[in-house]
């Protein structure tokens, strides 16, 4: 089974890979926000590529565990994306993400001005990681 995380932001949506075997995720990209179906367009055309069978979305919940704006549109976002995947779509919670993400980049280092342009897949494989590691083996 291959799985793709997605951190999906007001800008853009970062995409990430992970599989059954080796259940690590990785960053793929991200892909520049236009409209709700050029957006499902191009993560369908991942998907497809990539052969996914599950979707996990980031659900940026607030610290204290309730929903603002951000995970509204998650909510919202997910089950339309099922039906255009034709694939089940999970929901994780996405808290510290971005910031973990950060970090990660930082360790390898990646320069603040490179950062931008990476920060969001590595964020969708903060969230997928967090899925698999949730998940029995």
């Amino acid at each position: 089974m291959r799985y793709l995380g997605i951190d999906l932001g007001r800008a853009r949506i970062g995409l990430a890979l992970a599989d059954d075997i080796l259940r690590a995720a990785r960053p793929l990209r991200a892909v520049e926000r236009r409209d709700e179906a050029a957006d499902l367009g191009v993560i369908g055309a991942v998907a497809g590529e990539y052969e996914v069978t599950r979707a996990v979305v980031g659900l940026p919940l607030n610290m204290d565990g309730t929903e603002g704006a951000s995970a509204r549109m998650a909510r919202s976002f997910a089950p339309r994306l099922a039906a255009a995947l034709g694939v089940p779509v999970d929901l994780f919670d996405e808290r510290l993400s971005t910031f973990e993400a950060e970090d990660r980049l930082r360790a390898r280092g990646v320069s603040a001005r490179d950062m931008k342009a990476l920060v969001d897949a590595e964020a969708a494989a903060v969230i997928l990681q967090g899925w698999l590691d949730e998940r029995p083996a």
